[in-house]
């Protein structure tokens, strides 16, 4: 929850970077930069252009790490918000652009979004990209609810949704009575339900509308 005090982890680490150490953003780098690289990958569909945001949300997270708010949730949850509006920023740079330039002769630029990232001109509506702001923005939500629910709930629903056991079969592999596998899967599935709840509109990180 926001209010949930963070892990020590994270704490330290925004400190480090605050002193400006290198090695710390190193050790954030790779932890979470292919959360952030899928993230915007889910948005822009091109690698180039998710390297592009996963190089702008680590540069920003490097630049202005008091901009993490430890009240507010998890470094994790920071990163992913950053990658996750960056990319829909991206995505909506290459739309207006390709607005611009609906004959496709490159007069508006060359990638709609500088660096590869599929746009209007790539047969995409506006409808389309916004479908997949959408998804972007479950995908970013039930990453974050898997990760931080807690290990018996995600352990169920692991067993249960990617390793296709039934509840008896995971209940006997998690050493827990059938009822409790159940009682475990509803409500992992009920913490799951959530991430389609809309995320509230905001725009890229401050300073970073533009390439690195």
């Amino acid at each position: 929850m926001a209010n949930d005090a963070p892990p020590r982890w994270d704490r330290r680490m925004q400190q480090r970077l605050a002193r400006g150490e290198a090695a710390a953003l190193g050790e954030l780098y790779d932890r979470f930069a292919s959360l952030v690289h899928n993230l915007a990958h889910r948005v822009l569909e091109d690698d180039d252009a998710a390297d592009r945001v996963t190089r702008e949300v680590f540069g920003y997270a490097w630049e202005n790490p008091d901009a993490y708010d430890p009240k507010q949730g998890s470094l994790r949850s920071w990163i992913a918000t950053l990658a996750h509006r960056q990319a829909v920023h991206r995505l909506r740079e290459a739309e207006a652009r390709a607005a611009a330039d609906p004959a496709g002769d490159g007069t508006a630029g060359d990638s709609p979004a500088g660096d590869g990232a599929t746009g209007a001109r790539g047969g995409h509506t506006a409808e389309d990209i916004e479908e997949r702001i959408r998804e972007a923005s479950v995908a970013a939500r039930a990453d974050y609810i898997v990760t931080s629910m807690p290990a018996p709930l995600r352990a169920a629903l692991e067993l249960a949704y990617f390793d296709r056991r039934d509840y008896r079969q995971t209940a006997a592999e998690l050493g827990v009575t059938e009822d409790e596998a159940r009682r475990r899967l509803r409500l992992g599935l009920q913490l799951l339900s959530t991430a389609r709840a809309p995320l509230p509109e905001a725009g890229p990180p401050p300073g970073y509308g533009r390439a690195l």
